[in-house]
């Protein structure tokens, strides 16, 4: 290395000192670079509650809520950070996902509560996500991504979506898309059986969750990733956590389980998509909610949140989104004139026109990107009552395209859902069943009544290995309706 070279690099390096703070890490009691100080990670925390909120929406169960709540305070009242303010979030979606956020937010899906048999495995599953923000792991993301260059982004397909918020917001959705490192799992792994054990929970249930979750590993379709797709397996996790859990209760007689008033509570939970909030069939999408259909570009890969429905050709020449309209009394055109003085867009081209019996305004959009750059988008708004407009922005390869024609295309055949059996879709649900003889858990399950998944899902979910294996009478089974 030239004395040249080896100058510059230190100039760099000392740069780098100035900027980059360090951190005390609670659990190693270390020292590590930090991007991240700990109010821009209560403020990112903050912020992508709010957006969480939006996006998937809170799943409105009282006393699931309350369970959540109870166990995951237990919990983190004997991690390394007791006096966090800790806020434990049950998500309206049917993955099977908890996740973590900076400032103590911790996330757990409704399709989690489904799969777990009982208070300890939801202990286990809590403990190991306090023990990403307990170490810090986020932030070191965050830190690793920003001095790699590269920032923090999400799958494109949602980026769409996710630049409706702030960067901090932005950040902080981005990290449920992120995996961890095995080293991160591993020491997550550590802490959720060592903080299980210590909240008085007995932590030799925590090893059945990863046997249910490594079954699941090859779902796919939902719209938050699965457990494992963002904590991966460090190695034989099932094994080592038996070993650590057998480590941690040694000596303790005072643990608890709670399985049955656990799965009591789970009783009536909605399994799987709720189709109430909005559906696909096909291309053809259903919202019984704002009694709405409209049909996407045929081959094009689609997905839905709370918040907006985006479709994608499979290379991304052609991008669209769907979103709702702020507020306002505007016409779909005043709508168009009041983006542009607000300069939201630069300009506009388009012209009103009548979209499923609805004022709307059809054409294409200037908007001006982060960097200066500007783009050109296919643009609509349909106004379907006083309370509701619609927004549909998207892209082709280039103004004009083939590609920007389907999505105008797909902007226009939006109209009124009137099908009765559209319109009143139900949910599945979780039917909590007391086994009323013992016997093979197929034949049980036939016996119970009809069911509305494939048996071995049934296994899946009641963390049974086979459906040849015994259950008890008494025992309670989820049987999904």
């Amino acid at each position: 290395m030239s004395r040249r070279t080896m100058r510059r690099g230190l100039a760099v390096f000392a740069t780098l000192a100035a900027l980059v703070g360090c951190a005390t890490n609670p659990v190693t009691g270390r020292k590590e670079v930090s991007l991240v100080g700990s109010g821009q990670e209560q403020q990112m925390g903050d912020e992508g509650y709010k957006a969480v909120v939006a996006e998937y929406g809170l799943y409105d169960d009282a006393e699931l809520r309350t369970v959540i709540e109870r166990v995951g305070g237990r919990v983190a009242a004997v991690s390394h950070l007791p006096n966090q303010k800790w806020t434990f979030t049950l998500v309206d979606d049917p993955a099977v996902n908890a996740f973590a956020m900076p400032g103590g937010y911790i996330y757990v899906t409704r399709g989690m509560l489904a799969h777990l048999q009982s208070e300890a495995q939801l202990a286990g599953v809590l403990g190991h996500e306090i023990g990403h923000v307990t170490a810090r792991h986020s932030a070191r993301q965050i830190t690793n991504q920003q001095l790699a260059g590269i920032g923090l982004g999400v799958a494109s397909m949602l980026s769409p979506t996710f630049q409706r918020y702030g960067g901090l917001a932005q950040q902080a959705l981005g990290l449920m898309f992120l995996k961890y490192g095995r080293d991160d799992e591993t020491q997550a792994d550590e802490l959720g059986v060592s903080y299980a054990t210590k909240a008085g929970y007995d932590s030799r249930e925590i090893p059945d969750t990863y046997a249910m979750l490594r079954r699941l590993s090859e779902r796919s379709g939902q719209r938050l990733p699965t457990f494992l797709s963002t904590h991966p397996d460090p190695g034989d996790r099932q094994r080592r956590t038996a070993e650590l859990a057998q480590a941690a209760v040694a000596g303790r007689t005072d643990l608890a389980i709670n399985e049955r008033p656990y799965l009591e509570r789970l009783d009536g939970v909605v399994y799987g998509r709720d189709p109430r909030n909005g559906y696909f069939d096909g291309t053809r999408y259903y919202h019984p909610g704002l009694r709405f259909e409209i049909t996407f570009p045929s081959g094009w890969q689609t997905q839905d949140t709370r918040s907006a429905v985006m479709a994608a050709e499979p290379n991304e020449r052609g991008v669209m989104q769907l979103t709702m309209a702020p507020k306002s009394a505007h016409s779909p055109a005043e709508q168009v004139t009041q983006l542009e003085r607000d300069g939201q867009i630069t300009g506009s081209r388009g012209r009103t026109e009548t979209i499923g019996g609805y004022p709307a305004w059809v054409g294409e959009v200037g908007v001006r990107s982060s960097d200066g750059t500007e783009s050109v988008l296919a643009a609509a708004w349909i106004r379907k009552s006083p309370d509701v407009m619609f927004q549909i922005l998207g892209r082709g390869e280039q103004p004009g395209d083939a590609y920007e024609a389907r999505v105008l295309e797909a902007a226009r055949s939006l109209r009124d859902l009137t099908d009765p059996q559209r319109i009143n879709v139900q949910a599945w649900v979780v039917d909590v069943v007391s086994v009323p003889h013992s016997g093979a858990f197929g034949d049980v399950v036939a016996a119970l009544g009809p069911f509305a998944i494939p048996l071995d899902e049934e296994a899946i979910i009641n963390q049974r290995e086979t459906s040849s294996e015994t259950v008890q009478s008494g025992q309670l089974l989820k049987i999904v309706r």
